[in-house]
């Protein structure tokens, strides 16, 4: 029996006064698709996923959702007037019977329900419509970068969550290892067309090559064949022009069809130049502390840092990653220990506040009115690691478009913006970058250029970020911060820290499993032993199902209790079924892994 689509496009065109955003456009979601929604920084994936959620309407072509079925969307700048806290607008449009889900999804993601609007952080107001979503699990969910703004703890409640789930779901993330984690089919917007491929984020970047090689081949050839055409054209037309008419017009069609294709956009022209070499000690600390009141941040933490280092800090978010990276740098004094800057440093700083942009100026005079930039006499140039270069012919480089020079900074997207802002670094010399959550809002190929230059780059590098993928590619040290002034230093990138911190951790269980009925509960709610016979991925599903297990048994608790009311089915028959549907639903879930949690035990142990 066919499977009715959560959603259809049809034959959709959109136009932004200018070039097409889409033509002809049309595309079906499933239920249970779970698809990666990926193109360029510009190249619509945003306005394409309005068009999905019913928020920008189409010059052309329909949008079909069938009766009784929810699409959610994730805004970005969500409307919270009328709401006095966070929680307020969270748990709006719900029923009581769902109520926990908030509950759940606030302590997964990290945000306080209590916190006032008004004073809410621009992450705060995203991670609240993320949980909004989440606790009202529509039949498709429309996630439109869900990862910016969350630490890696909140990442991994988030994907577990989204892989546990059987709601439909489409991504757009430049989290390359969520993607490949939770995805398993791909649509591809490029040049205002999108493809579709029924195989996830993995593989994408193959298909991509391979589309693009394809591309190059039939243009090749279409030039060759024009070539040819124009050639007889030239030289025989006049002797055989009635009985050639027909193949004029091919060589006519050829060229319209030529001049029509559109090409690809290239990649950022971004260079990364190292200035004169630092010391070769960039900064020894020993056995620092940092408390702000009772809040310890740093507690006897020593690091010694050399020239040429690629050094990560992990850690939640609020534990003090950027205040270590301050203290480091000298902006910021230890209450305890000795902190030694080497000599020579040239640092330049990436800041995921973005404060280095004023939002009112025009992307020319940031630019030119940068200091550091500046040309003196020459309005329309600025100094680009020491030579002076047109502002627009540099913001060119940077994938930036004549007309947008003279726009204003707040008009840009938040990959544009991240651009601008590698524009500014990129332009003075270095030998010391700090990039605080630089990968945030960039396109996949973007980040690719920028993993490529800072491997290229004579210089130290000091970052911190919550993409895995990224930090595996990058660092060669990570420092990772846990909370109550514990700071680790370990070998590698993110993966090797997982490696080495699971090698370090006791062998013995640390916590003993609740008592229950069911010895399967019971053992599935112990700390997972040691895999010798798991993969890397398997390993971490066994750590991470005693959790799930637990989350779902305190789930299936409440919906019971909720329906313990025995007015409720003569009262309220919708949300008495809308439980019971919970209800079976998590039972079955439970189930599932708790069978999934025995077979990887035996696994572990055979």
């Amino acid at each position: 029996m066919a499977r009715i689509p959560l959603l259809q496009l049809n034959d959709i065109s959109l136009t932004f006064g200018g070039d097409p955003v889409f033509h002809d456009l049309s595309l079906v979601v499933q239920p249970g698709d779970r698809v990666a929604l990926v193109g360029r920084n510009g190249s619509g994936k945003s306005t394409l996923m309005k068009v999905m959620a019913g928020l920008v309407e189409p010059d052309r072509g329909t949008r079909v959702v069938p009766p009784g079925v929810s699409v959610g969307y994730m805004e970005q700048d969500p409307d919270m007037a009328g709401f006095s806290t966070l929680g307020d607008y969270a748990a709006s449009g719900l029923d009581a019977s769902e109520m926990y889900r908030v509950e759940m999804a606030g302590e997964g993601l990290k945000f306080d329900p209590a916190r006032a609007v008004e004073t809410a952080s621009g992450g705060e107001r995203r991670r609240a419509a993320l949980a909004k979503l989440m606790a009202e699990a529509p039949e498709l969910m429309l996630l439109d970068e869900p990862t910016n703004h969350l630490d890696i703890e909140a990442i991994a409640w988030l994907e577990n969550e989204l892989r546990e789930t059987r709601k439909g779901y489409v991504l757009i993330s430049h989290d390359r290892a969520f993607l490949r984690a939770l995805t398993r089919a791909t649509l591809w917007i490029d040049r205002g067309s999108v493809r579709r491929q029924e195989r996830g984020f993995d593989d994408f970047e193959a298909w991509r090559d391979k589309v693009w090689e394809e591309e190059d081949l039939q243009r090749h050839k279409l030039d060759r064949k024009i070539k040819s055409e124009g050639r007889w054209a030239v030289e025989g037309i006049s002797a055989r022009r009635k009985r050639n008419q027909g193949r004029v017009r091919r060589l006519q069609d050829m060229r319209a069809e030529r001049a029509g294709q559109i090409r690809r956009q290239g990649a950022a022209a971004m260079e990364l130049a190292a200035g004169p070499k630092s010391g070769r000690k960039v900064v020894e600390a020993v056995d620092i502390s940092k408390a702000y009141g009772e809040k310890v941040i740093l507690s006897k933490f020593s690091v010694k840092i050399q020239r040429g280092d690629r050094v990560a800090f992990v850690g939640p978010n609020g534990v003090g990653k950027t205040t270590l990276l301050k203290i480091l740098m000298g902006q910021e004094n230890p209450d305890e220990g000795t902190i030694s800057i080497g000599t020579n440093l040239m640092p330049a700083v990436f800041d995921q506040a973005r404060a280095q942009l004023d939002p009112e100026m025009t992307l020319w005079d940031s630019l030119t009115g940068d200091p550091d930039m500046r040309v003196s006499g020459k309005a329309d140039q600025v100094l680009v690691r020491g030579q002076p270069k047109h502002v627009v012919g540099y913001l060119k480089e940077f994938l930036f478009d004549e007309r947008q020079a003279r726009a204003a900074v707040k008009s840009l997207s938040g990959g544009e913006k991240a651009r601008l802002l590698l524009a500014k670094l990129m332009a003075k010399e270095s030998n010391l970058l700090v990039l605080d959550e630089p990968t945030n809002d960039l396109d996949i190929e973007t980040l690719d250029l920028l993993q490529e230059l800072l491997d290229d780059y004579d210089g130290t590098v000091l970052l911190v970020s919550h993409d895995r993928d990224f930090l595996d590619r990058v660092a060669t040290t990570t420092i990772a911060m846990e909370g109550d002034g514990k700071a680790t230093v370990y070998a590698g990138g993110w993966s090797d820290y997982q490696a080495q911190k699971a090698e370090a951790e006791p062998k013995e269980k640390k916590e003993k499993a609740k008592p229950s009925e069911v010895k399967v509960k019971s053992d599935a709610k112990a700390e997972a032993k040691p895999a010798e016979g798991l993969s890397f991925t398997e390993k971490h599903r066994l750590e991470a199902l005693p959790g799930i297990i637990e989350r779902l048994e305190a789930e299936i608790g409440k919906l019971e209790e909720f329906l313990m009311d025995p007015e409720l089915f003569s009262k309220e028959p919708v949300k008495f079924q809308k439980a019971t549907d919970a209800l079976v639903e998590r039972q079955q879930a439970l189930a599932a892994a708790e069978e999934e949690w025995m077979a990887l035990e035996e696994k572990a142990g055979g």
